[in-house]
């Protein structure tokens, strides 16, 4: 089938947040004298706050409650929301760009797919608040990635069928929704190591528009 629209995850493919999230998680680790790195930042790419956060404290001794772990996690969107005021035009990431561009110009309907309940922030803070048909993010879903809810509803939201849809992405949880919701799937940055992924790039400003449109003709 014909690809008719391609989904964007937000954070690591549109623009980077990695480094705030990573200062703000260490922020609450180093508060809470809890083990943190770099490594560990790694393993909560594409994965919802709460559990985000529960792969942190599983490297802690003590038994948080549940009330204890909202407040933590309160805590730490609070210090990231405000490192995102940092956020301008200029952090949008090389290619994305002229991608959307060239899509609209093909007249391809784009989205954003993300698990971030920041999105519209970030979206208006670096100017493309309004350059997607659709939106589905944290705010409109209950089940983050690896779930396929949000790429559903993205799909239902620009009145497509899924596998009309290719998916970019920067991690496993994306790749793994992508695929579950029968889209398929562009693996960029650590993404690219993904084996089902049905195509890989190191980087997005590598991405051959005429390639991308038609994935449904590759195999990994």
């Amino acid at each position: 089938m014909k690809i008719s629209a391609v989904i964007f995850d937000l954070d690591g493919v549109i623009v980077s947040t990695d480094e705030y999230h990573y200062q703000a998680w260490k922020q609450i680790s180093d508060q809470e004298n809890i083990y943190f790195d770099r490594a560990i930042n790694e393993r909560l790419r594409g994965v919802s706050r709460m559990e985000s956060l529960d792969i942190i404290l599983s490297h802690s001794d003590k038994v948080y409650s549940e009330s204890e772990k909202y407040l933590l996690a309160q805590r730490k969107n609070d210090i990231y929301c405000e490192l995102l005021n940092k956020l301008s035009p200029n952090d949008i990431l090389p290619g994305i760009i002229n991608l959307l561009i060239s899509l609209k110009a093909r007249d391809i309907k784009i989205a954003i797919g993300s698990s971030s309940k920041n999105t519209p922030f970030i979206l208006d803070q670096i100017g493309l608040a309004t350059n997607f048909d659709a939106i589905a993010d944290g705010n409109s879903i209950k089940n983050s990635k690896p779930d396929s809810e949000v790429f559903l509803l993205a799909a239902e939201f620009l009145g497509v069928q899924p596998e009309e849809c290719v998916v970019i992405e920067d991690a496993q949880a994306g790749i793994d929704a992508a695929k579950a919701a029968g889209m398929k799937a562009v693996g960029i940055g650590s993404a690219a190591k993904c084996f089902n992924a049905d195509m890989k790039l190191n980087d997005i400003s590598n991405l051959d528009i005429d390639h991308l449109l038609e994935v449904n003709e590759i195999r990994s």
